[in-house]
């Protein structure tokens, strides 16, 4: 959506209002503004999208144990830790990313570990390739869209696209992300509880990648 710049006449004391708020909400001047005016006309901006799927998500994942939501960086991010029990201690970072305009697809999951240990760093990213190769594999069977995977040393990203052409509520995207993340770390968890051999860990993975096919509520 395209943004312009206007002119307004405002009272110095109101825009000093403004401001403390904007600063407590984490937010611009410009923004809250913006979003003010919109609640006023009774219009949805993006940023009012993005923090009402958040807010669900964020419902949706307090009941998921070892799943800790984090303060939201932006507007357009949030990010969800998750506990790995493995020698090192590591944590998940599960952010998601919004995308601003309504396009098919909607966004991305980033995920990410804090960790200098090389042979971790290693083990994640094999994981990220088998699990990226499961995926391709499974979807070209049921005709579903190639996902856009993108993966470096202890990083994997990939975007939320929805296989379907329906208008969907926020609450369907919320319930949607919000599945894939929980399979995902249930996923990730199977792998280290064998120890990154992938020989025993393929199997669970694909029995959890199945499972998740055959009951989401929305396949991304």
């Amino acid at each position: 959506m395209n943004k312009s710049v206007y002119s307004l006449v405002l009272m110095d004391n109101v825009v000093g209002e403004v401001d403390k708020l904007a600063y407590e909400m984490g937010t611009s001047r410009s923004n809250l503004i913006n979003q003010i005016l919109a609640e006023y006309v009774r219009y949805t901006t993006p940023e009012m999208r993005m923090h009402a799927i958040f807010e669900e998500m964020e419902r949706l994942m307090q009941g998921v144990e070892s799943f800790q939501v984090q303060p939201q960086p932006s507007d357009a991010m949030l990010t969800i830790r998750s506990a790995l029990r493995y020698k090192y201690k590591p944590t998940i970072r599960y952010s998601v990313e919004l995308y601003r305009a309504r396009e098919k697809t909607v966004g991305a999951l980033k995920v990410s570990f804090r960790t200098q240990s090389q042979p971790l760093i290693e083990m994640l990213t094999a994981f990220f390739e088998l699990w990226a190769k499961l995926e391709r594999h499974y979807r070209s069977q049921l005709g579903l869209d190639e996902c856009e995977f993108s993966i470096e040393l202890g990083r994997f990203i990939r975007k939320f696209t929805p296989q379907t052409d329906e208008e969907l509520t926020d609450e369907q995207l919320a319930d949607g992300m919000s599945e894939y993340i929980r399979m995902f770390d249930t996923a990730i968890k199977a792998y280290f509880a064998c120890s990154g051999e992938q020989k025993a860990a393929l199997p669970q993975m694909e029995s959890i990648y199945r499972n998740y096919l055959k009951s989401a509520s929305l396949l991304l």
